[in-house]
């Protein structure tokens, strides 16, 4: 991978970790939340994209395509990751769904768009996954019951937290192969592309919000400035992966900007206090490790 996309990647995992706590601590607000950042991201990016669209130009037909299909899998993505964070801890949700996306880009990416990665590469890729899902798992599970079936204790041992972590990997994985395909193979612009998904949310977003307006009058009130947060850094942060996937190969790159996981794990253990940071810093220095091995390939 070159110093540029690996630079870009590492800047974007700041910015992803710092939105992700903003959306943790906003958790109990839901749909109202996720429509208030699309807004917030559709103001704020607005110019931009409308620089970018002079600039570099853009076909229309491709970007309406690409940004409607991952508008819906962005809504889908958002929602069930602020479920996650509703009922389980940061430390968990996170690094469960930041595993099991990239697990699932690497393997779709050298499927579908016949990506050949080196052996050092897939190690690091590995290694990542490894990590990650140690971290998720480090939250231990209640002490089954005398007498609970074998599917009361699957469901105790998985708990809420992972099983949403697990749900949101799979549509990480969904949106990083089709993003990745909109700005590779339609040609669009990143910053456009990203300012188009957000107006998609937007108008998926408006019946449920109209309908609960109430909510999203509460929500901006309580969480305004998550909602900010949200709306600069959640664009920003995927702007840079996309511009780092148009250097280097999706199956390096998606695997490589989960250094956000360690930064979610510090920010679990020393802003929310929550349980078993050892562990899940160990699980964080694995994730370095496989990093260093993806940079290297």
């Amino acid at each position: 991978m070159s110093p540029t996309a690996l630079l870009l990647v590492v800047i974007a995992a700041f910015c992803h970790a710092a939105w992700n706590l903003a959306s943790k601590r906003a958790s109990a607000s839901g749909i109202p939340f996720i429509f208030l950042g699309a807004v917030a991201s559709t103001v704020l990016w607005l110019p931009a994209a409308g620089v970018d669209l002079v600039l570099a130009g853009a076909d229309l037909r491709g970007l309406a395509v690409g940004a409607g299909v991952s508008a819906v899998i962005h809504v889908g993505y958002m929602w069930v990751l602020q479920r996650g964070y509703r009922h389980g801890d940061l430390s968990v949700v996170y690094p469960m769904a930041r595993g099991t996306g990239p697990l699932l880009s690497v393997v779709f990416a050298i499927l579908l768009f016949g990506e050949h990665p080196s052996a050092l590469a897939l190690a690091g890729a590995a290694v990542v996954v490894a990590g990650i899902v140690g971290i998720g798992l480090s939250t231990g599970a209640p002490a089954a019951v005398p007498g609970e079936s074998g599917r009361g204790r699957a469901r105790l041992l998985l708990g809420p937290g992972v099983l949403y972590g697990l749900l949101t990997g799979v549509t990480i994985a969904v949106y990083t192969l089709w993003d990745a395909f909109t700005v590779n193979d339609l040609g669009v612009s990143p910053v456009s592309f990203m300012v188009g998904c957000s107006l998609g949310e937007i108008v998926l977003l408006a019946p449920i919000a109209y309908r609960r307006r109430a909510e999203v009058r509460a929500a901006w009130r309580d969480y305004r400035r998550q909602v900010v947060v949200v709306g600069v850094l959640s664009p920003l942060s995927y702007i840079l992966v996309l511009c780092a996937m148009t250097l280097a190969p999706v199956s390096l790159v998606a695997p490589t900007r989960e250094l956000s996981v360690v930064l979610v794990s510090l920010a679990g253990w020393l802003l929310l206090r929550e349980p078993r940071p050892l562990q899940r810093l160990a699980g964080s220095a694995v994730v370095l490790g496989g990093v260093a091995l993806l940079a290297l390939g």
